[in-house]
Formats: C-alpha cells, sequence, structure tokens
C-alpha cells in the first residue's frame, strides 16, 4: 500500500519485522512443548528465549540463495542460536509456521479494524443524536419522497456499521486458527499437544481438520466481511457526497483554513475525502474475489494462494484502516445545514403529503385506482408548476377530492409532524443494538 493511505499501526503488522518476529515465537513456543514431551533436548527452547533471532536483510540474502522463505528464516535464526537450532522446526512444515503466523497477523490486524469501528460508531452516535429532530426530505431514485429526519439518516448507517462489527468479530474469531500438524495435517511427526500448547499461547484454536494449510475458506469468510464493511464505508459517503452537491447543499464535508478546492477554480469546495473514500472502497472489495478463489486447492496442498495472500492481504487491511479513520473524521466534523434541508423540502409545494392524501381517499369510501388518479392529478399540476403551486391549495380546489375529504381533514392530513412521530422509536432502537 503506497504511504498516502497507510497509517503506522496497521502498516507495522506487515513489515518482516514484525512477521518474523511471529515466526521466531511460534517456533520457540513449539519447542518448549517438544521439549517437555521428550522430543528435543530442554536446552532448544532456552536458547531460542535467550539467542533467538532473526536479520531480515540476511534473510533476504539467503533466499535468493535457496527460493524459500521458510529456509530462510530459519537459517538465519540457526546462525544466532548455533547447535541447538538443528532442532528448530522439528517434525513441521513450512505452513505450520506460515499459516500460524497469518493468522496472528489477521488477528492483530483485525483488532485495529474492531477499534476503528468503535470509533466511526462513537461518532455516528454523536451525530445521531445531534440531529434526532432535524426535519429533511427523504429520497428515492434521487427524487423527493417522503420527510425523515437526519438523525434517522445517520441512525440507518449507524446500524450498518453495528452489524459490520459483530460480523468482524465472528471473522476475527473465525480466522483465529492455529496449524501445527506436520505435512499433510496427520500429526505423523509432530503432536497435537504441541499444536494446543502454541494456539493456546497465542490465543488461536486449533484447527479442525488441516491439510498442508489452514483451510482458506476461513480467509475468504474473513475477506468478504472487509468487503462488505467496504461498501457500507461507501454507501455512507454516496450520501454525504450527494448531499454535497451544490443545488441541495444539506451537508459538506468540513473546509479547513487555507484549503484549496481547485487548481483553476477558486470558489470549489469539492467532497475529496468522501470521493477518496469511494475509491478505497473500491480496493477492498477488489480482494474479496481473490480469496474465494484461494478456497480451492489441489489435494492437500498448492501454493497457488500464497502470491494472492501476499497481495491483498497488506492492501486491503491497510486501506480498510485508513478509511475508517477518514469516515470517522468527515462524520465527526461535518457541517449540516438545516435551512437548506427545510429549503429544498419547500421546493415541491408539500408534494410529499400524497400518500397521506391516497389513504385519506380510500377510507372515505373511494376505490385505490381512482384516488391514485385523483392524488396524481393535482400533484402534476404542482410538479409542472416547478414547486410554485402549492399541493394542498390545489386538492381544496378540486371538488372530486374535497367532496371527499373536506378541507379541514386535507389541513390535518397535510401536517408534517406524522412523517416524524416515530423517530425516538427509530433511534432507539438502532442505538440499542
Amino acid at each position: 500500500m503506497i504511504p498516502r493511505y497507510t497509517r503506522p499501526q496497521m502498516a507495522s503488522i506487515f513489515e518482516l519485522e514484525n512477521k518474523y518476529r511471529i515466526m521466531l515465537e511460534v517456533e520457540t513456543l513449539a519447542c518448549e512443548k517438544m521439549a517437555e514431551l521428550g522430543t528435543i533436548p530442554a536446552s532448544v527452547p532456552k536458547s531460542l528465549r535467550e539467542k533467538g533471532n532473526f536479520d531480515v536483510a540476511r534473510i533476504e540474502v539467503i533466499e535468493a540463495e535457496v527460493k524459500h522463505d521458510v529456509i530462510a528464516f530459519l537459517t538465519s535464526v540457526a546462525e544466532f542460536v548455533g547447535e541447538d537450532a538443528r532442532f528448530v522446526h522439528q517434525g513441521m512444515t513450512s505452513s505450520d509456521v506460515n499459516d500460524t503466523t497469518f493468522a496472528v497477523q489477521l488477528t492483530q490486524a483485525a483488532d485495529l479494524l474492531l477499534a476503528d469501528l468503535d470509533g466511526l460508531l462513537a461518532a455516528l452516535k454523536r451525530r445521531v443524536e445531534e440531529h434526532r429532530d432535524t426535519v429533511c426530505i427523504g429520497r428515492s431514485h434521487g427524487i423527493h419522497a417522503e420527510p425523515t429526519t437526519f438523525g434517522i439518516k445517520l441512525a440507518g448507517h449507524y446500524a450498518a456499521f453495528r452489524r459490520a462489527k459483530e460480523r468482524l468479530e465472528f471473522a476475527r474469531k473465525d480466522i483465529a486458527t492455529c496449524k501445527i500438524s506436520g505435512a499433510v495435517g496427520t500429526y505423523a511427526t509432530v503432536s497435537p499437544e504441541v499444536e494446543k500448547y502454541v494456539a493456546d499461547r497465542l490465543g488461536l484454536s486449533p484447527e479442525t481438520v488441516a491439510t498442508q494449510v489452514i483451510p482458506r475458506d476461513r480467509h475468504a469468510m474473513f475477506f468478504c466481511v472487509l468487503g462488505v464493511i467496504a461498501s457500507s464505508i461507501e454507501n455512507l459517503a454516496v450520501e454525504i457526497r450527494h448531499l454535497q452537491r451544490t443545488e441541495m447543499r444539506e451537508a459538506e464535508e468540513f473546509f479547513s483554513p487555507g484549503q484549496k478546492g481547485s487548481s483553476a477554480m477558486p470558489h470549489k469546495r469539492n467532497p475529496i475525502l468522501t470521493e477518496n473514500l469511494t475509491g478505497l472502497a473500491r480496493v477492498v472489495r477488489a480482494a474479496v474475489t481473490p480469496a474465494l478463489e484461494n478456497v480451492a486447492l489441489w489435494h492437500e496442498r498448492d501454493i497457488s494462494h500464497s502470491s494472492v495472500e501476499r497481495t491483498i492481504l497488506p492492501d486491503a487491511l491497510v486501506a480498510l484502516d485508513f478509511a475508517l479513520a477518514r469516515l470517522t473524521g468527515v462524520v465527526d466534523r461535518l457541517i449540516v445545514y438545516p435551512e437548506n434541508m427545510q429549503a429544498n423540502m419547500a421546493r415541491t409545494g408539500g408534494l410529499y403529503f400524497s400518500q397521506k392524501v391516497l389513504l385519506a381517499l380510500t377510507q372515505a369510501g373511494v376505490s385505490r385506482e381512482d384516488a391514485y388518479r385523483l392524488v396524481q392529478r393535482n400533484a402534476m399540476k404542482v410538479w409542472e408548476s416547478g414547486g410554485s403551486m402549492d399541493f394542498l391549495a390545489a386538492l381544496s380546489s378540486d371538488p372530486d377530492v374535497t367532496n371527499r375529504v373536506g378541507p379541514e381533514k386535507l389541513s390535518e392530513i397535510c401536517d408534517l409532524s406524522g412523517y416524524i412521530a416515530q423517530r425516538n422509536t427509530i433511534i432507539d432502537r438502532a442505538l440499542a443494538g
């Protein structure tokens, strides 16, 4: 991932130093249990604890010759440990250490993402409460539909990210899997007790049935969850982008002092952060299909998954971490214009009351088809006037309507309060989870 979209804490998980440090701990823990079982001398884990180390640059030199990353790592460790190194990796295969290390990295990354989601949820909750009663128009197909509140809008996104957190918690548990079972997963050369010991100390669970690798359906599930979270990010980002359009201007990204929106047009205040989030969401979702395709491997193992994971692992997680942090900042500093929301609602002359009038006519004995025709006939007059005509006035002057629903009843129907009466029910339910 390029530095522009990288936060240090997430990036550090995928640095070689961290990866090799985890690999060394996996090997050391395995040796501790093997020594306890009498498989290897007791001096081996002691040597690893006291002298175990590696040299990243040296590993790269060795790998250039041997063309095998785990052998290169073990060779570097041996140069620090000495004679006892011949017992390291006893009965294990490369995937035992690689896949277990992979699991640790994924759980570390998931913990950061869960913290990111907590931050975003806190920001959303604050803005939901702030705008619980801020009335705005709801839109379907981009066209004015019926009134809602900005708090309800944001509560929907809050609920989506609550679901995202629950899914990620499940995916984290599913991916936190240890595999120390030998060449094709049969424990022929290493005891299941070793795997359990390593798993317990790394906060993992032993793989139920491994081949030479941990089954990749676990990883596919994890990346699918990342993709869904990315789509939820884009969903909110697109909403903000639309609300910032000049014709609407109901909300907009914070524009800092000294910020410039265009190299050509000094007046511009563009939704660059949410546009950026839309792009980053594409990067994260792009990892989903390769992760799904990694599930199908030849027999007990091939390495077609390996190159894919080396690529999508850092990119998707680094991008998602950055996107969640950026979205939190956008929500936290979002500028909201209630007065523009009111002005936009007024543009259609009250057409959003149409459904309530339709229902009143049907309750007064008019067939649904005739009621629809009567309401639409008046609505289209208002629509074609560009909002200069008032919907209630048009209805009140139509005898086919007033013969069924009188002016007083029409005025009662065309009351905004009925549309937002349940806002607290909806918002409280969302915030309560």
